[in-house]
């Protein structure tokens, strides 16, 4: 049978959905410890370090707990939300400085270029986490296993990946 996004969100998920029987609701997360979870690079469900194996790439799943995060959708959202913090750190700074101390143009270029460019990558993988924690917090993207967009994660993506030998 063929089904369309409207008739499966209209059709029930399990058996526990069909009249006459209640569902519980799941239990809350809280958004606040999974945001700080994020900040320190930490799994949103126990709180193990480990999210990140490298710098911006997420963990399929957790090492600790076996927490699905595969599901997350950051796409564009961490660079545009350190884009929006550097840039209302940085722009006050530079005028404050022009305002106070009026130093050539080769002074701000050796202050502002290298301030901006450790800021931004200090503060993305901060971010991120702290995005992908949200979504998790939320029950986005599938993140919810009733959820209609919850994939189940195949065999060969939970498995570690091996690198390929060089002759």
């Amino acid at each position: 049978m063929n089904m369309t996004v409207t008739s499966r969100l209209a059709a029930p998920a399990s058996s526990s959905d069909a009249p006459g029987k209640t569902a519980t609701p799941p239990a809350p997360r809280s958004v606040p410890q999974a945001l700080l979870r994020g900040a320190m690079g930490c799994c949103p469900a126990c709180g193990a370090r480990g999210m990140f194996p490298r710098y911006l790439k997420v963990t399929p799943a957790c090492a600790q707990c076996g927490e699905e995060l595969y599901h997350h959708r950051a796409d564009d959202a961490p660079p545009y939300a350190t884009i929006l913090v550097v840039g209302h750190v940085v722009v006050p700074l530079m005028v404050l400085v022009e305002e106070l101390f009026s130093p050539p143009l080769g002074v701000h270029m050796a202050l502002w270029l290298p301030l901006t460019l450790v800021l931004c990558l200090a503060l993305l993988p901060l971010l991120k986490g702290m995005l992908v924690n949200l979504q998790w917090a939320l029950r986005m993207h599938g993140f919810d296993p009733a959820s209609v967009e919850y994939e189940p994660m195949a065999a060969a993506e939970s498995a570690p990946q091996k690198a390929a030998a060089r002759p």
